[in-house]
Order: structure tokens, then sequence, then C-alpha cells
């Protein structure tokens, strides 16, 4: 997939209205995702904090747990954004959660523009690296 055959204004759009949900009453930073899955599903997560910071749940982890539970597929195409619609980064750990359910050619809207997840994340480990061990 291109960066072009992207609706990168409705994947926007899916991610600033989910982020309007997000539960943060620690850090007051809400943050929304939403993921274009490979059967053309639009997938949303937002973070929802807890008073136990390491339970906390970004919304890359909603949008991932979104998409499992909807029958699972492939992101092709992922957008994060603040609580102004501003586009934002995923930290490593979402990164990795991303790279998990996409892969290498998924396609990430950074601040810098759109990406694909290699770029995002050089040498990323994942389920091929596994295999490998195995075989």
């Amino acid at each position: 997939m291109t960066p072009h055959e992207v609706d990168w204004d409705a994947l926007h759009g899916a991610a600033v209205e989910v982020s309007a949900r997000a539960y943060v009453p620690y850090s007051r930073f809400p943050v929304g995702a939403a993921g274009l899955v490979d059967d053309g599903r639009v997938v949303r997560g937002c973070n929802v904090e807890n008073a136990g910071y390491g339970v906390t749940l970004c919304a890359e982890c909603g949008m991932v747990s979104d998409l499992v539970a909807g029958g699972g597929g492939r992101l092709l195409a992922v957008v994060c954004v603040d609580r102004d619609g501003r586009v934002i980064t995923p930290c490593g750990r979402c990164r990795q959660l991303i790279w998990e359910h996409g892969g290498a050619a998924c396609l990430l809207q950074t601040p810098r523009g759109v990406l694909p997840m290699d770029e995002v994340l050089p040498q990323a480990f994942g389920p091929e690296d596994l295999a490998a061990v195995e075989s």
C-alpha cells in the first residue's frame, strides 16, 4: 500500500474522535489511535490511565485490542494524535505493538510525514525472529 492509497483525513478524524473518550485523570494527556486494517475496517483506541501507572493502557494498546477482538487482520496504516489533534509518534513499546500487527510495511503518520514501520522501528524484533529460532 502506498501513502496515497490511505484516506489519512478519515483516519486522523477517527483518532481525534476516540481521543475525546480517553480516561486521563493523572496526565491530562489524551491520546487517540486509529488504524486501517487490510479488510477495510478502521480500529481505534484511546489511552486509559490507572493510579498504578504501570497498569496504564496506551491508545495503541486499545487499537490493537480492537483489531484482535474484531477478528484480527493486518494493520496497513496508523495515526496517533494528542488532545489538539496533532499527530504524535508512538513510544517504543507501542511501535513494537504496531510492528507485531502490521509489520515492516505498515505506514505510520508521524510529525515528519508518513513512514513505513521499518524506518520508525529499524531492526525490529518480530514473529519471524521467533520462527527462525524454532527452526
